[in-house]
């Protein structure tokens, strides 16, 4: 497969480092641009110039995990199971944990180059570490011949600092061995165009007993503090439009694009069944429900890839690494809220397909603060581009960069009211059944949502 000019730069680079005695290579690279077949055939020249014995590649699920193996394996025309004869295996960080002394004695006999995939997930310095880290600086750093970081998104949401990387003083910038962002992806045509639809209502009345309350806006219900962001992801009128816009520009899209799908990421499992049953009942959508118990997740992701089902709902199971190219438009509909999870999100619906017309990726999500502000700082590095539209329920479009309304609060008697086209209904002072949150923060939910071990508690907690 013949690289492109980002990928060859990269491994380029990366050779030059380790000839001056670097041992350690950070990579940042867009969601979607290709970093596994950079990092294989980073692999491949330093096994053929001698310079290595064997391979390691470990990153934050089972899917990535198995993605890594296959590229890897066709890149090296072998096995890369870890068996006898083989180069090189793939594991997931969570393995790292359980490893027995015999695997990391690897390390001290041969030269060993190591692949971290998604590495943000690996916290690691002086001032706090995480178990996946802490294993990468006791029993990797100072024992394997040459190592390489990959990432998408380099940074943390616990502010925590990236194990191994380096940075700058006094500011605490990262510093990076090699960057390629999807400024640079959309003007080479290796990833699409990035579009993010804000949904948003100006007619949000709260009940509360006797008394209700109306707001402008999703911001400004949120920060009232008389609803929280549960309640406006799980009504039914919310998720109906959201899933409605979705459908009709995935329905746009394979006009020109047939085999084009969608990806809805759900919040959890009940509600990723209920989101397919709407989509089947109201939409007459095809679908297929991936989560994290399930034991057939794999092997049903692996059939979507060339099926002709519209539509992937998952929790737990697509995102960082999972490369499905045919998705086209995606729906966050997750109670997740980081920077970091709305770009990786967001970079399944980037990867662009050869001599196709596919230039295009859509993001649908509520225009909650976090997630408006993170597509907005998106917007600000790619000016060429219309990143982001906000579009209310009553179906009036503005663009984002003059429409943030301030929605200031009324109230008055709830007097029975009966719901209005367009208004959005929520009982007030919401009090989830959770315990309590402190000291737990995204980042580490995130983790542990990757490895597809988290529960419907645990994402509770995010929202």
């Amino acid at each position: 497969m013949k690289l492109r000019f980002w990928q060859q730069e990269c491994i380029e680079t990366a050779l030059a480092r380790y000839v001056d005695g670097h041992r350690h290579f950070l990579c940042l690279a867009t969601p979607g641009a290709g970093k596994s077949l950079m990092a294989a055939t980073l692999g491949k020249q330093l096994l053929n110039q001698r310079q290595i014995d064997f391979i390691l590649c470990f990153s934050p699920s089972l899917t990535v995990a198995q993605g890594l193996k296959e590229t890897f394996g066709r890149q090296l025309k072998g096995g890369f199971d870890g068996e006898f004869g083989d180069v090189g295996t793939s594991l997931t960080y969570q393995a790292m944990l359980n490893l027995p002394e015999k695997f990391w004695s690897l390390l001290r006999r041969f030269r060993v180059f190591v692949v971290f995939d998604e590495i943000h997930h690996c916290a690691g310095d002086e001032a706090g570490l995480n178990a996946w880290g802490q294993v990468i600086l006791r029993r990797i750093q100072e024992h394997a011949r040459f190592t390489l970081a990959l990432t998408g998104t380099p940074w943390r949401s616990d502010q925590l600092r990236i194990a191994m990387a380096k940075y700058s003083q006094p500011d605490g910038r990262i510093l990076l061995d090699y960057s390629y962002s999807l400024r640079q992806a959309i003007q080479d045509k290796v990833c699409r165009i990035p579009h993010i639809v804000l949904i948003d209502n100006n007619k949000i009345t709260v009940n509360n007993g006797s008394v209700s309350a109306q707001f402008g806006s999703f911001a400004s219900a949120l920060d009232s503090g008389e609803v929280r962001f549960q309640q406006m992801l799980f009504n039914p009128d919310a998720q109906r439009f959201v899933l409605r816009q979705a459908v009709q520009k995935l329905t746009k899209l394979q006009q020109e694009h047939r085999p084009a799908a969608g990806l809805v990421v759900a919040a959890n499992i009940a509600h990723a069944y209920q989101l397919a049953q709407l989509l089947s009942k109201e939409f007459g959508q095809t679908s297929v429900v991936v989560t994290y118990n399930d034991p057939n997740a794999q092997q049903k992701i692996e059939h979507f890839r060339t099926s002709s089902d519209s539509w992937i709902v998952s929790v737990g199971m697509i995102a960082e690494g999972t490369d499905i190219p045919r998705l086209r438009v995606c729906c966050l509909l997750s109670l997740a809220r980081t920077e970091l999870f709305l770009r990786q999100v967001l970079g399944r619906v980037l990867r662009l397909l050869p001599n196709m017309l596919n230039n295009s990726g859509w993001l649908y999500c509520l225009a909650e603060p976090n997630l408006t502000r993170y597509a907005e700082q998106l917007e600000l590095e790619i000016p060429e581009q219309q990143v982001t539209t906000r579009l209310n329920m009553n179906s009036e479009i503005a663009g984002s960069k003059s429409s943030n309304s301030n929605g200031q609060a009324s109230r008055g008697q709830r007097g029975g009211k009966e719901k209005k086209q367009s208004e959005l209904l929520l009982e007030g002072m919401f009090q989830p059944h959770t315990t309590n949150t402190a000291g737990i923060n995204d980042e580490e939910l995130l983790s542990v949502w990757m490895q597809g071990k988290f529960t419907e508690r645990v994402l509770a907690l995010i929202g």
